[in-house]
């Protein structure tokens, strides 16, 4: 009705404004051309991802179909196959379990052997065929995918917000990465990137990110922490910030823990209580998990500002799950998870050879963080209480703003900063009797390169393997192998002759290249690292070239699906509308008439006709003008009723706001 009809109208102007590149400032009457070339900033999480741009001399995150800046990172497919993000996923995780994926981050660049302990609780269906080594690939329905597919799925619902509300298309991003990714989990988010039709400019450590959008906000030198506890990840940064410079010197963390494991401790507490007080064991019911998920879910967030919450779960069978969680309670399950936090802080504290009084100020990120209980932790490790001024779910994607506006030549507000971010972990080749021997240490700044001679061990040795190993462990075996190759043809030499000259280079986004050569006799060889759990080049073209042949077939699907989601928008407002006393000043013939055009509605929605649907919303939305009007007036008569002049604060100089203002911006 009119709300509605006024945010389409709004919505329709925006676009058509930023469709000709223009920015019209009516109170000075001027125009100004917007840059076409736009690049994003945006935080693939693991619970919700977000985008975000510099506007001006601010980085703002920019709002979804729905008008929420968070985009749920589930991934569902609908009965026509067609993918579905956001928010309309979610009812999927309960009705159709099978059909849908979330946290999807957590198996990034990792393996069969690597998942065990998630494959307890998560609803995923592998592939029967999978070998140790290979690509996950996950079964949605009677599709598979890998967990880049899944997540560049995620990154094109991102930007397409972003082109809807620049009006243009967008290209380029820079994607935020937990900083203790390591390089497989660094080149899927690249591949991710690729398949979602996006230049991927530089991945950024995550409280690297958050760091950067601090220091925009307080242009502050100092020493700063950052704290980032997420969904599925915690990451500890240390920065020395100074005059715009923002220099990481330690980082540490944990790539499996977060608030995903909160949620995993409490279904399993949950479903321990069902099999011993109600006799049934719901461990293999996927709905009834999914159902108990989201209500511990709701819980835990409740607990941060509640005393006590009570849970209520209808469950199969037609019983119900009931028990009463105090705060307290809660704290005592979770001090076990959030205690191993701890460790990598100290860690971080003596890579840094700093102490906690000298840490200036602690920036918490992650919706972990909201917990009473971690924050208190916070205080008690960094001896001051956390900086809780920036938004913990936003403050990542806002500082992957601030970093794309830095590579797209800066501002204003950007123009003086560099980021020195660090390689997370260290990176070298196996040598003789199985030992690592490391090139390049961890926490060095990045990006960086490191020399190594060799020699080999037996006479008339033609060929050297190279084996490429990324941890802090001492033994290869201990490490994570990220390549092999070889470098052959080297002449006959006695043993201990050759000289071979081992180079790694580590790039902006902690993605390693390794070349080696024989110096004597010029023989050399090189491999951009492909990863164990990595795509090849091979198969990130196919899918790009999958999705431009399926690109027209889901566009009219995505149309079909915002249709149907509108029309749902429309009715219910349109039932809430009959109940209100401005229904009763319609005449019977202005009722008649907008029954017929909700009957209309109601019936051409359930066809796959993207047009007819479109007609049916613009006529009621025609129709019902009369009536939202009326609804207008009633509410703001009520609102105003028996108030002064001064207390609407409508004095002089001052103008009403109009009521569908705000209603927009709520």
């Amino acid at each position: 009705m009119q709300r509605w009809r006024s945010e389409l109208k709004v919505r329709s102007q925006n676009e058509e404004v930023n469709a000709n590149h223009f920015c019209i400032l009516t109170s000075d009457f001027c125009i100004l051309t917007m840059s076409s070339d736009h690049i994003v900033g945006i935080d693939l999480g693991t619970t919700n991802s977000l985008v975000a741009f510099m506007q001006g001399e601010t980085p703002v995150v920019i709002p979804g179909d729905d008008g929420s800046n968070l985009v749920p990172s589930v991934v569902a497919l609908g009965e026509s196959s067609q993918p579905i993000i956001g928010n309309s996923a979610r009812r999927y995780l309960i009705e159709t379990p099978e059909r849908a994926v979330y946290s999807i981050k957590r198996l990034m660049g990792r393996g069969i052997e690597d998942i065990q302990e998630e494959l307890k609780l998560f609803p995923f269906r592998l592939a029967e065929d999978l070998q140790p080594g290979e690509v996950l690939r996950i079964k949605l329905g009677n599709h598979t995918s890998t967990p880049p597919e899944i997540s560049a799925l995620i990154l094109r619902q991102l930007k397409r917000n972003a082109e809807r509300y620049f009006g243009a298309p967008v290209t380029k991003a820079v994607i935020t990465v937990p900083a203790y990714f390591n390089d497989a989990q660094r080149q899927a988010t690249k591949d991710a990137g690729r398949i979602a039709g996006l230049e991927v400019l530089r991945l950024v450590n995550e409280p690297t990110a958050a760091s950067l959008a601090y220091g925009l906000d307080k242009k502050q030198n100092g020493i700063v922490a950052v704290y980032d506890l997420g969904g599925g990840t915690f990451d500890i940064s240390i920065l020395k910030l100074h005059d715009g410079i923002f220099e990481v010197i330690a980082t540490n963390g944990d790539t499996h823990l977060g608030g995903d494991d909160i949620d995993n401790l409490l279904i399993t507490i949950a479903l321990d209580d069902i099999r011993g007080d109600l006799g049934v064991d719901l461990r293999r019911n996927a709905e009834a998990v999914q159902a108990i998920r989201k209500a511990v879910i709701e819980a835990k967030i409740a607990l941060s500002s509640q005393p006590s919450v009570k849970l209520d779960i209808e469950l199969p069978q037609g019983k119900r799950y009931r028990r009463e969680i105090t705060r307290e309670q809660f704290e005592q399950l979770i001090q076990p998870i959030i205690d191993r936090t701890v460790g990598p802080c100290k860690q971080a504290f003596k890579d840094a050879n700093l102490k906690p009084e000298q840490i200036d100020e602690v920036v918490l990120v992650g919706g972990s963080t909201r917990i009473p209980k971690v924050r208190a932790l916070v205080k008690e490790m960094f001896c001051r209480e956390p900086h809780t001024d920036l938004n913990p779910d936003e403050v990542v994607a806002l500082g992957a703003a601030v970093q794309a506006n830095i590579l797209g030549g800066g501002s204003l507000a950007t123009e003086n900063m560099l980021l020195l971010d660090v390689t997370p972990l260290s990176l070298g080749i196996e040598v003789a009797g199985g030992v690592t021997d490391k090139i390049i240490l961890r926490n060095s700044t990045i990006p960086a390169s490191a020399t190594q001679f060799y020699t080999t061990q037996i006479d008339g040795q033609a060929n050297v393997a190279i084996h490429v190993l990324q941890g802090e462990r001492e033994l290869a075996k201990d490490c994570r192998s990220l390549a092999r190759f070889d470098l052959k043809g080297i002449p006959p030499m006695a043993a201990g002759i050759p000289r071979v000259e081992v180079k790694f280079l580590i790039d902006a986004n902690g993605i390693l290249n390794v070349s080696a050569r024989e110096q004597r006799s010029g023989k050399q060889a090189e491999i951009q690292v492909q990863p164990s759990y990595g795509l090849t080049d091979e198969q990130v073209e196919g899918m790009i070239l999958d999705s431009f042949d399926n690109a027209e077939e889901d566009f009219r699907k995505r149309q079909l699906i915002e249709a149907r989601n509108e029309t749902e928008t429309i009715l219910a407002a349109l039932e809430k509308g009959k109940k209100s006393p401005a229904w009763g000043q319609l005449t019977t013939d202005e009722k008649k008439q907008i029954a017929k055009m909700e009957k209309a509605l109601a019936a051409v929605n359930k066809e796959d006709d993207y047009q007819a649907i479109r007609k049916a919303i613009d006529a009621l939305n025609q129709g019902t003008t009369r009536l939202a009007e009326l609804m207008m007036d009633t509410a703001v008569s009520s609102a105003l009723k028996g108030k002064t002049m001064d207390e609407t604060d409508l004095g002089e100089g001052t103008t009403a706001p109009h009521p569908m203002a705000k209603a927009e911006f709520k």
